[in-house]
């Protein structure tokens, strides 16, 4: 049997190793190719920084501190590497002095060798330096969130109640007041909440706190926060003194009748309703009905206040009628409103009144009853305007009016609709 040389044909051989060889690169290639990824929001880190605090100065980044970093590597490796992976470092030795610009390397140790290059864009950050700021600062509270219905929030204490802030001169002098904000939706007793420091300037920005620190350590700020019930209480007059003879006194009321008070529950168990004092409102001599404005925040026992935003003026009215005669105030929008042209409409004052004053016999004045016995006639006011119109009431016999009484009235042109009201021959309500 013939033997063959391993060295037979050798350079033919030698060919045909290095054609399969240069083969497989060229297939390798194509199967796994170099490609490029770009990952966005890679955060930049400074290195280094110790060198600007040991001058006695801290730096403020003036670009974005994330970037995107392009990679290149070949496609199975380019799948594996995730943003986490990325290190991106400026360190401050390698600053140009003249611009602040700092060169970013970047590296993916979890790969090393296996990529081809890695880049930033861009390629550098720059900062700023400046001498060192600090400040002390006293802390407000801000509340986001709406507590439970019946309830307001009272004292809000703050711990602790200044605050220092330490960072660059121009960023800390920047700083208008520093707000512990707490959140209260829900809240219904007393409770210590953990709040939130927000930097506010003098236009009311948000001051970013990246690049600031403070003197808060691990505790952070608390809110002690009082929580108080609301009550509605109504309001109680007297009047003292006596009326000119031939009047008599016939009660108080007041506007409003009743008010919303808040406190602790022990102290609002105790109030039933606010009393003023008959002192106070006097009705000697009086011929016909007394007005006063009071302050009712004279008279809150103690632990009891008014509801934020409510206000403690309140209208007393004693009212004083001639013996035989009744007042009766009656709501304008309760006025019927009788041939009214249909081109027109009519508006008043909110919550008008017309005062009507009645003569009778005083069991057929105490029993009497206007609420549809009231209108006014409109058939000879045909035209836009304002105007004081006589008003009409239907009374039984043995009553009378004691005078006139005009209402003001102001008649508009009603908008057109498609579907037009007929005439108004007949009165309308």
């Amino acid at each position: 049997m013939k033997k063959y040389k391993l060295t037979t044909n050798l350079p033919l051989k030698i060919i045909a190793f290095v054609f399969a060889a240069f083969l497989w690169l060229i297939v390798a290639n194509v199967a796994n190719p170099v490609t490029k990824s770009t990952y966005t929001n890679i955060k930049v880190t400074i290195a280094n920084d110790d060198v600007i605090a040991q001058g006695g100065e801290v730096y403020t980044v003036l670009d974005d501190q994330n970037v995107n970093v392009v990679v290149y590597a070949k496609r199975s490796v380019i799948q594996q590497i995730k943003s986490d992976d990325i290190v991106a470092t400026a360190d401050i030795k390698e600053m140009d002095s003249r611009t602040g610009l700092i060169p970013i390397s970047v590296s993916i140790p979890k790969y090393s060798g296996s990529y081809q290059s890695a880049e930033s864009v861009p390629r550098n950050i720059q900062i700023k330096t400046e001498p060192t700021g600090k400040n002390v600062f006293t802390l407000t509270v801000s509340t986001t969130g709406t507590q439970r219905d019946g309830y307001q929030i009272g004292e809000m204490k703050v711990n602790p109640e200044k605050i220092t802030i330490t960072g660059a001169e121009s960023t800390v002098k920047s700083i208008d007041k520093a707000v512990a904000k707490i959140n209260v939706d829900g809240i219904s007793k007393d409770e210590e909440l953990t709040a939130e420091l927000v930097l506010y300037d003098a236009s009311g920005n948000v001051i970013n706190q990246g690049q600031l620190s403070n003197n808060l350590g691990e505790d952070g700020i608390t809110v002690d926060v009082t929580v108080m019930r609301i009550k509605t209480v109504p309001l109680k007059f007297e009047a003292s003194g006596t009326p000119a003879d031939g009047y008599e006194y016939l009660g108080c009321s007041s506007e409003p009748a009743s008010v919303q008070v808040c406190g602790k529950e022990e102290a609002l168990s105790q109030i039933e309703s606010i009393n003023i004092p008959a002192s106070e409102l006097s009705i000697d001599g009086a011929t016909e009905k007394i007005e006063k404005a009071f302050d009712i925040t004279d008279y809150l026992p103690e632990g009891v206040e008014l509801i934020e935003g409510a206000s403690g003026k309140v209208t007393a009215t004693a009212m004083i009628e001639q013996l035989g005669n009744r007042t009766i105030e009656f709501m304008v929008a309760s006025i019927k409103q009788n041939y009214l042209a249909k081109n027109l409409q009519v508006s008043y004052e909110p919550d008008a009144e017309v005062t009507l004053v009645f003569q009778g016999e005083k069991d057929t004045l105490d029993s009497l009853d206007i609420s549809n016995a009231v209108s006014v006639n409109l058939q000879n006011y045909t035209k836009e305007g304002t105007y004081d119109i006589p008003v009409e009431v239907d009374l039984p016999d043995g009553v009378t009016l004691t005078k006139p009484v005009t209402v003001q009235l102001t008649l508009t042109e009603k908008e057109s609709t498609e579907d037009e009201q007929p005439e108004n021959d007949a009165e309308t309500n």
